[in-house]
């Protein structure tokens, strides 16, 4: 398709009979072309004189755009390096009109326009470096470069910053380039002959496009951007700007590095710098404390350039000024700094395609993204014909009727209409935006009710969370806020002691404060959790960062089940590459989980069965997610696993998927070398020693104490022999020992047990074996008997905690347990849910259906108040310890409407399940059962 055929809108001549002697130098040009270059020149002076110059290339440009320009940059590239400063700037001339008539015609997207510009920028920048950086190596002033190394500029390289960076120059832009070299090429005695010579061909390049001469001039080119410029050589050392962001780099420049990319000379070692600075522009956890940063750079801006005060049309800055292109960019770029540390999706250059990410994952409301992305191309566009109109590097409207009839001119419409759209759209991003970067005041200390105890309240100013002016400042405008809520908890001096372990406890308070400050609904999460959960509440203020999964976008979404976080767990760990960052990296991640599990039960968004279930999933997806990392970790030094590989049995309450906040994991590690005798690596290991020292690094890897703490505390007693037995045990001794060697409570354990992670097949195997096992009949009597001295066992050991003690104790969950085993067992079913095994004994008719239902509901209530007592405070409940709120949620969750009711309903539930468990395992056996 033609050109022509493109154009889907026409400027009109402000100055007609400019337009008409545009159009006489340019015979060949008719119809809609004609009007195009009628209307251009008629209302740009820099247009109109472009047209002249460029006569007798015009109209084969505009029949094929894409092509013309593919053969200009083909050209310079052939071109002799001694003459590319004129052939660049008759490149630049080319460029800038083919782009403008494009835009002006609608041919071309914004997109097009600004990515057009961007590649000629790109490869201007490259060519002037390959020119100044060829005169350097030709006169051996690099060390050890050779012509080979031209294209790479040896090792230097410019990191396009702004719009540059993100391919979206405007139309009469300056570039801004941050000009580095990779210091780690050159021997330590060249080091300074290599940072002059890259120096001077800085200088070169930068003037080549930047020097204005008879020809024009390429592009404007600032080299400002670069670390400390004012004290800085044009180009530096790469370490050296390493060491100045991490030590001194401040918002401005993280939000910069956003846009930043490589552009020109040596790209492979421009992104290995940017990925160094990825912890400094991406921080680990929501970054909140940015918004004020980013309000007062803001501010700052606006006091010095003079661009305070109500939205006046006339000479507005339509980048900087209230409602510009600076305000849009400002609030995608802080949202991504916040969010984007722990979402690498997020972490894109481009503005519009930014927004529509951070709605996608809620962090911009979807009409306001698509009201801002709309904004943002419209304010560009008007950009552009600012600038058209004298190829001058402003985004300041007009200020008289002859400005306003160009803008009108190139835009193809008429002033007045012009005005009423961009007073409509300047206020609206204003308004969208100015809310987010100027958070609302708090509660004034006045205005809050209770009368807090002043003594506590001045010891705050004492905590380390509070020891920064910043964070003073921060904390200053939420506690009132904070207070206030407190006020309305049922006990508020109780909660505000809560809160008061809450803060001594938090090691800093900016990131939090600030966080804070912008989601006050997360005061109310803070308060419900320091007036209730005192254990949650400690946890979190160690681990504060766990707020930000409540804000991160799917706190509240389905629960995604075992699969969906071994998936979101081997992702994150993919992006790290240390195995100690790895480790650390899925402790956090399971911490916010299990905050998230807390945090649903405590308000009531999932009751304890699904609770349990959900830790139980959690679990299983840690040990799937580690396996493979500890697996090729061990494998680096010891060389892959032996034979079959491993896998892991979960047992207990791990394999009947019904874990607490505060849960251990009972594992057993089973190996099967296949006649392989030892692994094949480094340091080689026969196949025993291997899986036993596998086993111990697999255990190292979940219960060791890290910056981020443990994940789980393990047990291991349950396997073949308990602790005097080999960590990991082979297959067929596994198998050999239980046909053999097991105890019964051996085979009770096994009703409960469950492949979790390792080898597929090798899993299968092992279920299957389970299966076999419990399906073989057993004697009844031997059976009862066993389960009997083992329930005397358990009882002698260790006495119940009081009447709340729900786990031990005759008809608590333990005993329930044990008697739901015994059913499973008798019945060789492979179910293993406590309600599963009751009704199996209810099958072979040992357990009459309304005695199951018995336990089944005392085992639902023991549950409900263990789960309970384990996220309120990890230990056996004690009512006046766990306060008003703790009551009102173990009321809550397990309907009954006072305390007294609740103890007296649980007690004589447990004794009527303690009583039918020794009918149960002492009356005469039914005629079931039959010895093996």
């Amino acid at each position: 398709m033609s050109f022509e055929s493109h154009i889907t809108r026409l400027p009109h001549a402000f100055d007609p009979d400019l337009g008409d002697e545009a159009c006489a130098a340019v015979p060949a040009l008719s119809g809609d072309a004609a009007k195009l270059v009628r209307g251009a020149a008629g209302s740009s002076p820099y247009l109109k004189s472009l047209i002249h110059k460029e006569a007798a290339w015009l109209p084969e440009a505009l029949n094929s755009p894409d092509a013309a320009l593919a053969q200009l940059s083909a050209d310079l590239v052939s071109g002799a390096p001694d003459q590319r400063p004129v052939a660049l700037r008759a490149a630049k001339r080319k460029v800038a009109l083919l782009t403008a008539l494009a835009d002006l015609a609608g041919a071309w997207t914004l997109e097009k326009v600004t990515g057009t510009l961007t590649d000629f920028a790109d490869l201007a920048s490259q060519l002037a470096l390959e020119a100044a950086i060829g005169v350097e190596i030709k006169r051996g002033k690099l060390p050890g470069a050779t012509e080979d190394d031209i294209a790479t500029a040896g090792g230097m390289v410019s990191i396009a910053m702004g719009k540059m960076g993100a391919h979206e120059l405007n139309y009469s832009s300056d570039i801004d380039l941050i000009c580095l070299f990779d210091e780690s090429r050159f021997d330590p005695a060249d080091y300074h002959d290599a940072r002059a010579s890259f120096i001077r061909a800085t200088r070169k390049m930068a003037a080549m496009l930047n020097d204005i001469t008879g020809d024009g001039y390429v592009f404007r080119t600032d080299l400002r951007l670069r670390p400390d410029p004012a004290v800085t050589p044009v180009c530096i050392a790469m370490e050296t700007a390493e060491r100045y962001y991490e030590s001194l780099g401040r918002t401005w420049e993280r939000a910069a590095y956003i846009k930043a990319r490589p552009s020109a000379g040596d790209l492979a070692a421009g992104q290995r710098f940017l990925d160094t600075l990825t912890p400094f522009v991406w921080r680990k956890h929501l970054d909140f404390a940015a918004i004020q940063d980013a309000h007062d750079m803001r501010l700052r801006i606006r006091e010095h350039k003079g661009l305070g005060g109500s939205i006046t049309l006339d000479d507005h800055n339509m980048k900087l000024g209230r409602g510009g292109i600076r305000e849009i960019e400002f609030f995608t770029q802080t949202r991504q700094l916040i969010a984007g540390g722990r979402d690498p999706y997020l972490r894109d250059r481009h503005t519009v395609p930014a927004l529509r990410k951070l709605a996608s994952k809620g962090w911009v409301p979807e009409d306001v993204a698509e009201a801002l992305s709309d904004h943002y191309r419209a304010h560009r566009e008007v950009e552009h014909r600012i600038q058209m109109v004298g190829d001058a590097q402003t985004h300041r409207l007009p200020k008289n009727t002859d400005g306003w009839g160009r803008i009108a001119g190139l835009m193809g419409c008429d002033v007045a209409q012009i005005k009423a759209d961009l007073q409509r759209r300047l206020t609206e991003v204003h308004e969208m935006t100015e809310g987010f970067f100027a958070p609302q005041a708090g509660t004034t200390e006045t205005e809050i009710a209770h009368k807090f105890d002043p003594a506590m309240l001045e010891r705050w100013q004492t905590y380390p969370a509070l020891r920064s002016p910043r964070a003073v400042e921060i904390f200053n405008r939420v506690q009132p806020e904070i207070l206030s809520r407190l006020a309305l908890t049922a006990r508020p001096d109780e909660a505000l002691a809560a809160l008061d372990g809450f803060l001594r406890g938090l090691p800093a308070g900016v990131q939090l404060f600030s966080l804070f400050e912008a989601n006050p609904q997360l005061i109310d999460l803070l308060v419900d959790i320091v007036g209730t959960a005192p254990a949650l509440a400690q946890h979190l203020s160690r681990n504060s960062g766990v707020f930000d999964a409540v804000i991160g976008g799917s706190f509240f979404t389905e629960w995604p089940g075992a699969q969906g976080l071994s998936e979101d767990l081997a992702a994150r760990l993919a992006r790290e590459q240390d195995y100690e960052v790895q480790l650390d990296a899925a402790r956090r991640w399971a911490k916010e989980w299990q905050f998230r599990i807390g945090v649903h039960h405590l308000r009531g968004l999932n009751g304890a069965k699904e609770a349990g279930q959900q830790y139980a999933d959690l679990a299983d997806a840690v040990l799937v997610g580690l396996w493979q990392p500890v697996a090729d970790q061990f494998a680096q030094k010891h060389g892959p696993m032996p034979g079959r590989g491993a896998m892991v049995l979960g047992m207990g309450s791990l394999g009947a998927r019904r874990l607490n906040a505060t849960s251990d994991l009972d594992l057993i590690v089973i190996y099967d070398a296949d006649g392989v005798e030892a692994s094949d690596g480094r340091r080689p290991l026969a196949a025993r020693p291997y899986y036993a020292r596998f086993t111990q690094a697999l255990v190292t890897a979940i219960s060791a104490p890290m910056a981020q703490g443990r994940l789980y505390e393990v047990d291991m007693r349950l396997r073949p022999s308990g602790t005097q037995g080999p960590v990991a045990t082979s297959l067929a001794s596994f198998k050999n020992y239980q046909r053999e060697d097991a105890w019964t409570w051996e085979h009770l354990a096994l009703t409960r047990a469950r492949p979790v992670a390792g080898a597929p097949d090798l899993a299968e195997e092992v279920e299957a074996f389970r299966q076999e096992v419990l399906s073989i009949a057993k004697d009844t009597a031997v059976v009862r008997r066993d389960v009997q001295d083992m329930r005397a066992r358990i009882a002698a050991a260790k006495a119940p905690e009081g009447p709340w003690d729900a786990k031990i104790g005759a008809g608590r969950l333990q005993d329930i347990e044990l008697l739901s085993q015994t059913g499973a067992l008798l019945a060789g079913s492979p179910r293993r849910a406590v309600s599963q095994g009751l009704q199996a004994g209810v099958a072979i008719g040992w357990l009459n259906a309304e005695d199951a239902s018995d336990l089944a509901a005392t085992y639902r209530l023991c549950w409900q108040v263990q789960l309970a007592a384990k996220l309120l405070s990890g230990q056996t409940v004690v009512p006046d310890q766990i306060g008003e709120g703790g009551r009102a949620f173990l009321l809550r969750e397990t309907e009954t409407e006072d305390m007294d009711v609740l103890q007296t309903r649980l007690q004589t539930a447990c004794a009527s399940a303690g009583d039918i468990i020794t009918d149960a395992l002492t009356r005469s056996s039914g005629g079931v059962g039959g010895k093996a």
